[in-house]
């Protein structure tokens, strides 16, 4: 499986915007896939994922202003981001996996599949 992000810019504060996440190859419905995210001089860090293709799970940092989606016809999957702030900057991943269990999903060790970075700037 081969991943693609894109969907970065710059944004000031407040603003929004979507990321997205194609799969090169059929990805199983059932597959974890989730968005990580890295900030310079700091350890990438969960965002959200959706856990077997069905339960939305999210960083508390982000709960109420990032929605995470996927897309099985399209094999994509999608991060609106609402209300951005500054700290909301970082390179962001997403990632897969087929059998990754729920207590391991917010550590990124745990993930087979990754896709390059995307960068988000959110000034203030």
């Amino acid at each position: 499986v081969q991943l693609q992000a894109s969907g970065g810019g710059s944004v000031q504060a407040g603003g929004s915007l979507t990321l997205s996440c194609a799969a090169s190859r059929l990805t199983s419905r059932r597959s974890t896939m989730a968005w990580f995210r890295q900030a310079p001089g700091k350890r990438r860090e969960f965002v959200a994922a959706v856990f077997r293709g069905v339960d939305l799970i999210y960083a508390d940092s982000v709960k109420g202003r990032f929605t995470i989606s996927r897309d099985n016809a399209k094999n994509t999957l999608y991060l609106q981001m609402a209300s951005l702030k500054p700290e909301d900057s970082a390179e962001y991943y997403c990632a897969a996996d087929a059998t990754i269990i729920y207590s391991s999903i917010f550590t990124d060790d745990n993930y087979d599949y990754w896709g390059q970075g995307t960068l988000v700037t959110v000034s203030s």
